[in-house]
Formats: C-alpha cells, structure tokens, sequence
C-alpha cells in the first residue's frame, strides 16, 4: 500500500515538474505625461495652495468652462495672484 501511494505521489510530481508554467500577465506599467516647464510650475501652484484648505481635485474631474468659476472663486481664498492663477488654470485644463 505504501509503495503505491507513493509511486502515485511521484508521478503526480514528474507531471506537475514538467507541466508548462502559466505566467500571471505584469500589469501595464502607467507613466505620468512630461509636463513643460510651465505646466510643472502650475502643477506645483496647485498642489502647494488649494491642498492647504482641501483635498485635491483630479484635473479631469471639470471641464475648462467648470474651472474657470471656480478658479475665481478660489483666487480669492487663496491669495493668489491673477498670473499664478492663470499658471494653475493653464495646468488643470492640459
């Protein structure tokens, strides 16, 4: 009995050794678009004012017509001036 249990652990061992490994596919590696100089200094703005008060918004999540009141209003809240406003704006709508 124990030789046969054993032969039977065997072979199942010698198929599995030589069955062909299924690889998991790597997930696709995403990269962050190179920002211009221009674009990295709104990208920076943003991040270092309106996190100061609240969690940051996706660029994505409005349109440009969208930011653009919300722009003003947040200027006003941040203290910041009408061309680093620009310099975010420009950021948010790339």
């Amino acid at each position: 009995m124990k030789i046969k249990l054993f032969s039977i652990a065997f072979i199942l061992a010698v198929f599995y050794a030589c069955s062909p490994k299924i690889s998991q596919p790597e997930a696709p590696i995403t990269t962050e678009a190179v920002l211009s100089p221009e674009l990295a200094q709104g990208k920076i703005l943003y991040e270092n004012n309106c996190a100061k008060c609240h969690d940051l918004f996706n660029p994505k999540s409005f349109s440009a017509e969208q930011w653009i009141p919300i722009m003003l209003n947040m200027q006003k809240k941040a203290k910041i001036s009408d061309e680093e406003r620009e310099i975010i704006y420009a950021y948010l709508i790339k």
